[in-house]
């Protein structure tokens, strides 16, 4: 129902309410019946079985889940056959399911329990209406539609009402159209004939907003789902949560893994199975083990520690994100914020402060800063000719009740260190007062004091200054001045007094009382950029992250702000939301680089933007505190809610919670995601380099005629298990520093392993098959009869602890400038090899490999360090060849 398109009386006809008694007992049920009850559908949450099964459903889980089945259904024929079962490859990849699955689940259930928490501040407001013949107070969820509510400056508006009276009655809609001045409303407009965007129809107030000024009466029109915020939170669950860029890309990654390692293994197996038929030793029992190498080989293939190395880097992001007052819904999303490319945000109440501010005050002719006010007239103005008050809420912070202008000159009173402006007020006798009309736009509070009665006066300057007594040169060089901040689009409220002489019979005769005033000044007001919002902005312009405002707020204001930040630096970049809907979606596309502002935005527009820049391969963060905001928030790859000033829906459609409604914590969480994706990377250069030497070695040894694989079954699956284990940890859990912002974003479509990272995994891992290879071939290290096969298994253990260290940079930065700085890395580094040393030495019966004495782990140690030498020297060449050709 279109309650804006009926009068007074056709809307208490069509909701069936009674004006004069309220509704009775029998007509809520009835109403409740027909209109439904005013709750949101709320979506049941998951189940810890639901969480649980979504973990193990994740690209990589399911790899290793396939690769436990194998490993299991391999040891079971072998049971079969009398052979015992290896409990070890099942133990450790069960571990890295349990402790994946585990890390996830508990930390996505403990942000969901602070959500709700959060959740639940302020619920159950009492709302004044009339029932059964008197005005009562009830909960907001006992409203239904047809009930009278009577709504006074600073109530939170909790339904969709068409008003009924209303009296100098003003609401603040930014939550619900991003507009940051208060809307005037108008009980006795009508929209028959013509369809009126939200923001302008004066005769409605909606749910999640605030009353600013004045008092009215409305009857209730929608409750519940048919409310704008229930269509628009109804609109969300409709919204498809999408695959994360990273999501993405290990899917990709786990595919080309299994694809490679199976295609590997039966290589292998074919090889070795015509390698029996040819040397005529074919049976059941070489056949057999073939088959279990090959399978093995494919496990190997698997980077079983990369789950968990994902799992644990975001967790300790979760947990670090808290403590900067960002609370992550969803775990994943620590990673995805490193990899914003673009931010689309709100203005109101993210990049500003969504509190008026008096910025500066002229008075005799100079230009202070509101705390250096001393001129009384001009004091007493601020205090005395308002009906605002300062309170605090619950947990005693300053609020503002009543007009945001007037609360905004209350504060700046407060800061002169005078009186009290409740004292002031106290003391004065107040005769008479004009309230501000939209027709005047001026207002007029005439007190009486010491023996004399003086007319308080404020409001638009070109108002107050008709009225004064002033040269015109004065008037001049005011006017210039007052230009020169309108052209801001700041707010400008001028004042003036003047005593007022005789008895004048105040409702008629106000232009007697309103004229030959003396000008005091005016008061420069505007909704402030939060402070920490310039530095933020250049940060991420520094990182390559574009910034596009999509506010609900005029052009005229939006552009201000964005020219003042920088988002914008022409005119030709701010559009408005007629504009955009004009367009094309290849006009859209077109011109989308180039549209950094977006006034009067609907919840369609940004949606609309949002989706075309992700069709054009950005990664999208969307932040916001207002219902308006909600559909892009969800729809995002990553979608921002302020904690304190937004709206529920808002946070409810999030994956991440600004508990302090600070901008700068979002590029704090880009530097902290882009650590931990980088370290990913760490952990993948470093693993796939183990799996590519491993296969590549197995296969070649198996094309030599008559030669035997490098390392059995066992020995694959403890490189598999040791490599997975402590090296990846120490590369999961490295920390990164300012130089992550200076770089360009990771874009959607790119591949989580870069050309420069499989240049080096393939560099590497043919090193290391060299290197073995010809030990294997030559023995140029001399190593006494018996060792060969231990020495190849050392050697290739080895070789992969100190490609350990090279994995720690991605770049062509020497890996000895941060060696010092990385004490875990040297940790981990003797607890693998000491546990090496243990296998090689005492592990003869269970790995068939011959203890080594010292001059041979001396030769091996010189021997595999040459693949940190080998690195730094190809570094070195690269870093040589960038500065010829920056020179060029």
């Amino acid at each position: 129902m279109n309650a804006e398109k009926l009068t007074r009386e056709e809307a208490i006809a069509e909701f069936d309410a009674q004006p004069e008694s309220g509704l009775d007992a029998a007509r809520v049920v009835a109403h409740a019946e027909k209109w439904g009850a005013n709750r949101l559908t709320v979506k049941k949450p998951k189940s810890l079985v639901r969480r649980v099964l979504e973990g193990l459903t994740e690209p990589m889980m399911i790899i290793l889940l396939v690769a436990l089945a194998i490993t299991v259904t391999v040891n079971i024929i072998k049971v079969t056959r009398g052979a015992t079962f290896d409990y070890i490859e099942c133990i450790g990849i069960v571990a890295a399911i349990v402790i994946s699955t585990a890390i996830t689940v508990i930390m996505e259930g403990r942000s969901l329990k602070a959500f709700d928490a959060l959740k639940r501040m302020g619920e159950d407001v009492l709302v004044k209406v009339r029932r059964n013949g008197a005005i009562e107070k009830i909960k907001q969820s006992e409203l239904v539609v047809g009930d009278v509510v009577y709504f006074e400056t600073g109530d939170k508006i909790p339904v969709d009402c068409r008003l009924l009276t209303a009296e100098g009655f003003s609401v603040d809609e930014s939550p619900l159209t991003g507009e940051s001045h208060p809307v005037r409303k108008n009980a006795a407009e009508v929209y028959k004939d013509r369809a009126v965007p939200l923001a302008e129809r004066k005769n409605m107030v909606y749910g999640g907003c605030y009353v600013t000024a004045g008092n009215a009466s409305a009857v209730v029109s929608a409750v519940g789902d048919g409310t704008e915020i229930g269509q628009i939170a109804k609109s969300l669950s409709g919204i498809k949560t999408q695959l994360t860029p990273l999501q993405h890309k290990l899917d990709k990654l786990g595919k080309i893994i299994t694809v490679i390692g199976a295609a590997a293994a039966a290589l292998v197996f074919v090889i070795r199975l015509v390698t029996l038929f040819v040397t005529h030793a074919v049976s059941f029992e070489n056949i057999e083990e073939i088959f279990i190498t090959s399978i093995v080989l494919i496990v190997a293939s698997v980077p079983e520690g990369l789950p968990t190395i994902v799992a644990v880097s975001l967790a300790l992001n979760v947990i670090k994100m808290a403590k900067q007052n960002a609370l992550v819904k969803k775990m994943v999303a620590c990673e995805t914020v490193g990899c914003i490319s673009v931010i689309c945000s709100d203005k109101t109440g993210t990049l500003t402060e969504n509190k008026m501010t008096v910025g500066e005050v002229y008075a005799a002719g100079k230009t202070l800063r509101p705390e250096k006010v001393t001129d009384r007239w001009l004091l007493d103005n601020f205090c005395l000719n308002s009906t605002a008050n300062l309170g605090q809420d619950e947990q005693g912070k300053e609020i503002f009740v009543g007009n945001p202008t007037e609360c905004a000159l209350l504060k700046a009173y407060g800061m002169t260190g005078g009186e009290a402006y409740s004292v002031v007020r106290a003391r004065a006798e107040i005769v008479h007062r004009y309230a501000f009309s939209s027709e005047e736009k001026k207002m007029t509070t005439v007190v009486q004091r010491e023996g004399k009665t003086v007319a308080f006066v404020k409001g638009a300057p070109e108002k107050v200054l008709a009225m004064c007594e002033m040269s015109a040169q004065d008037r001049h060089a005011v006017e210039r001045d007052l230009a020169a901040y309108e052209a801001q689009a700041k707010r400008v409220i001028a004042f003036a007094h003047g005593t007022v002489s005789g008895r004048p019979d105040y409702e008629r005769e106000r232009g007697s009382v309103e004229r030959n005033l003396l000008f005091d000044g005016f008061a420069v007001i505007s909704d402030p950029v939060r402070k920490e919002v310039y530095a933020a902005v250049d940060e991420c312009r520094r990182a390559g992250v574009g910034i596009k405002m999509l506010t609900g707020d005029n052009a005229v204001t939006a552009r201000a702000i964005a020219m003042e930040l920088r988002i914008a630096e022409r005119d030709d970049q701010v559009f408005t939301a007629a504009q955009i809907e004009e367009m094309s979606d290849a006009e859209l596309y077109r011109r989308l680089p180039d549209i950094c502002v977006v006034a009067r935005s609907t919840p369609q527009t940004k949606l609309r933007i949002v989706n075309a820049l992700m069709a054009m391969g950005e990664v999208v963060a969307v932040t916001g505190d207002g219902i308006n905001d909600a559909p892009a928030i969800k729809n995002a790859d990553i979608g921002i809610a302020m904690g304190i000033t937004g709206t529920e829906v808002s946070k409810e459609a999030s994956d991440i919670v600004l508990l302090d409604d600070s901008f700068s914590t979002i590029v704090k969480s880009v530097q902290w995601g882009r650590g931990i994706y980088e370290n990913f990377q760490r952990f993948i250069l470093f693993q796939l380099t183990v799996n590519i030497s491993a296969v590549l070695l197995t296969v070649i040894f198996s094309l030599i005629p008559g030669g035997e694989p490098p390392f059995n079954a066992l020995e694959l699956l403890w490189v598999n298990l040791i490599m997975d284990g402590p090296p990846a940890l120490s590369l999961g859990l490295a920390v990164g520093g300012s130089e992550l912002m200076d770089r360009k974003p990771t874009r959607r479509d790119s591949g989580i392993v870069t050309k420069t990272m499989l240049l080096r995994i393939l560099m590497n891992g043919l090193f290391v098959t060299g290197m073995l290879l010809s030990q294997a071939v030559v023995n140029f290290l001399r190593v006494p009869g018996g060792m060969e096969k231990s020495v190849m298994f050392t050697a290739f253990v080895l070789f992969q602890l100190f490609n350990a260290v090279n994995a720690r940079e991605l770049g062509s930065r020497s890996v000895f400038a941060g060696l010092k700085y990385n004490r875990i890395m040297w940790v981990v580094m003797a607890i693998t090899f000491g546990l090496q040393i243990l296998i090689t030495q005492f592990g003869s019966v269970v790995f068939d490999v011959a203890p080594l004495d010292l001059l041979t782990w001396i030769k091996v140690l010189g021997f595999t360090v040459t693949i940190v030498v080998f690195n730094e020297l190809y570094k070195l060449i690269v870093r040589l060849c960038k500065r010829k050709r920056s020179r060029a």
